[in-house]
């Protein structure tokens, strides 16, 4: 609802001096059996009714997010010597994919108010409306720790290249444990530190082949799925033992 606000200032703005115009390097990211990772190219550039100013403050932020879904962190403490949970917080919003790339540090082309308004920092992209303990920020904090450690929260300082204030161009690395569903990429322009366009297009990202059939047979038939396995590994059983008796000969 905030950034559809934000979104809708943006447009009730006057003919814009600059504006984002955008390709990427592939349209859909297909997940296979032997999926290990892949790479998005985002590149573009700014359209201009006049010259580029001097002054040198073009900010250039990209953002790839995947599909949101609540999430329930969890404290673990111990006692009696054993590791059990003693406090949790329920994020009420949480992509399972965030990726952050700025030409600049976030701080050097964005105001706090503006990135309050729009969410683009990780840290505002999460939101958890319901959490009422003492430090729950810490939380929060240790969700993107994780989930960074995990590759599926990038923060990229410096990862959008610039050159001659007009072409603009960032690679963005995706991990082989993505969620399947649509991932939105959205390139802020920013003068000012004050967000002057915005442009945004969404990525499929699903599973295809062989992955694809496995997924929907599981989710749509999960009794038969359950009897293949079970086949399937009473037939790998009984091909081993045939193996090791063959070789004991």
């Amino acid at each position: 609802m905030i950034r559809l606000a934000a979104l809708l200032m943006l447009l009730a703005l006057p003919a814009k001096a600059e504006e984002i115009v955008l390709g990427l390097s592939r349209d859909e990211v297909a997940i296979t059996a032997t999926f290990e990772g892949s790479e998005i190219l985002i590149f573009g550039a700014i359209k201009r009714d006049a010259p580029a100013p001097d002054d040198e403050d073009l900010g250039v932020i990209v953002t790839v997010a995947g599909p949101d879904e609540p999430v329930t962190v969890r404290k673990k403490d111990r006692r009696l010597g054993i590791w059990v949970n003693t406090q949790s917080v329920d994020v009420d919003v949480a992509p399972t994919f965030y990726a952050v790339a700025t030409n600049r540090p976030l701080a050097e082309i964005l105001t706090f108010t503006e990135d309050l308004n729009t969410r683009i920092s990780t840290q505002r992209a999460i939101r958890s409306v319901g959490a009422t303990i003492e430090n729950a920020e810490s939380f929060t904090r240790a969700l993107i720790r994780i989930r960074a450690g995990q590759g599926l929260y990038q923060t990229l300082p410096t990862g959008v290249l610039v050159e001659e204030e007009t072409l603009f161009r960032t690679l963005i690395p995706l991990p082989a444990n993505l969620t399947e569903g649509d991932y939105k990429a959205e390139i802020y322009l920013t003068r000012g530190r004050q967000i002057v366009d915005l442009y945004t297009t969404v990525i499929p990202v699903k599973k295809v082949g062989l992955e694809r059939w496995l997924y929907n047979l599981a989710h749509d038939n999960p009794f038969l799925y359950g009897l293949m396995s079970l086949s399937i590994a009473i037939a790998a059983g009984w091909g081993a033992s045939a193996v090791f008796t063959m070789l004991r000969r």
